[in-house]
């Protein structure tokens, strides 16, 4: 099928921009126009990605739309961060701050995790992997890139309200949406058999995994992290350098993984809570998040130097801004946690209601035995 548009515009070399593109991955063919005619040929289930008056991309392999859509979007790439400039709507819109320290992990891991999720659909057709799992990961990398790269988060050493919701973004909906993707189930259903005993089922059981999964020590170290990164020198330094920054968001995510892991109980893990126990491990976080919030909101001063030192002439004042992020934290935080033991809740329902079916099951098999052969 061949679709055309016209405009009146500079047409440009369409073999020429298609061999300056040609490392593109997947074989991709390329038809580009700026400010002019748009011609695209479509195939049967390819993905078309396009920044109008930019460029339109033609993926013929699927796996490889993520690849596309980072490039669409070169034409808003940003820089530097806490410049001191005002939003505006192109900003909000196009000022991505495509970092190659995030793309390319995050690009891997779905990439990994999607050509995963094509071998065991393949291998076993009749018991293919859930598609809500898939849905969940790529929900949770999403949210890491809208708290991570996306235009309002370049607004993060500028405004600490801003800092504040991408962590929670991070640690609060991020990490779980990526363990509801079941990870490592996924991985152990993929492995050869060799990697799985030899590599993944002793790293699963290993005494570090085993130690630093433990519920209690799970607990106090996504509490510890929290006020020990608000309260040190090390968020203002995160302020200051980009790599410390980054330091700091790996951190967040790693710990927000290791505290939700006992929670999803998706993947298998070291230690099994049961769901009493998960409602009081989950719930004990709360009474901690509020002090902290009120902590960093009833301060009288402006805690980080960093931003009581931008230069702007918009938005609150740095200690208005400040109180923000507290009731944010607070307010935020605990409704993400009350809706986490709304899951957990959910979850011990139909637990319950499986086991009892289970059960039944169970006791109409011992009757039929009990009562012998119908003769």
């Amino acid at each position: 099928m061949q679709v055309s548009r016209k405009r009146k515009g500079p047409r440009l070399n369409l073999r020429e921009a298609a061999g300056r593109l040609s490392w593109l991955p997947g074989h991709a063919a390329v038809r580009i126009l700026v400010r002019g005619v748009v011609v695209c040929e479509t195939w049967p289930r390819r993905g078309v990605l396009w920044t109008p008056g930019v460029v339109v991309v033609v993926i013929r392999k699927p796996a490889w739309i993520v690849g596309a859509l980072l490039f669409a979007l070169v034409p808003g790439v940003v820089f530097a961060h806490g410049n001191g400039e005002g939003p505006s709507i192109g900003r909000l819109l196009f000022a991505w701050e495509l970092d190659p320290l995030f793309i390319v992990p995050a690009g891997g891991a779905v990439w990994l995790y999607l050509a995963a999720v094509g071998r065991v659909n393949k291998a076993h057709p009749k018991s293919p992997y859930p598609r809500r799992r898939t849905a969940f990961f790529l929900g949770g990398v999403a949210v890491l890139s809208l708290a991570i790269v996306s235009p309002p988060a370049a607004y993060d050493t500028t405004l600490f309200s801003v800092h504040m919701g991408q962590h929670l973004l991070i640690t609060m909906v991020a990490a779980p949406l990526i363990l509801l993707g079941a990870p490592i189930t996924l991985a152990l259903r993929v492995a050869s058999r060799t990697t799985r005993k030899n590599v993944l089922l002793p790293l699963l059981h290993s005494r570090f995994v085993r130690f630093v999964s433990f519920p209690v020590f799970a607990w106090l170290l996504f509490a510890g992290t929290m006020w020990g990164s608000h309260f040190s020198p090390l968020f203002n330094a995160a302020l200051e350098d980009a790599w410390i920054h980054r330091a700091e968001h790996a951190l967040y995510l790693s710990v927000a993984l290791v505290f939700w892991w006992q929670v999803i109980g998706l993947d298998p893990t070291p230690w099994r809570m049961n769901h009493p126990v998960r409602m009081l491990y989950v719930f004990l976080q709360m009474p901690q998040n509020s002090f902290l919030a009120l902590a960093i909101y009833s301060a009288d001063d402006v805690i980080y130097k960093h931003y009581a030192t931008v230069q702007r002439d918009w938005g609150p004042s740095p200690l208005a801004d400040q109180q923000i992020a507290g009731i944010s934290m607070w307010i935020g935080g605990d409704l993400l946690f009350l809706a986490a033991l709304a899951v957990v809740i959910a979850g011990w329902v139909k637990a319950e209601e499986l086991e009892a079916k289970r059960q039944d099951k169970a006791q109409a098999r011992r009757k039929a035995e009990a009562a012998g052969p119908v003769s």
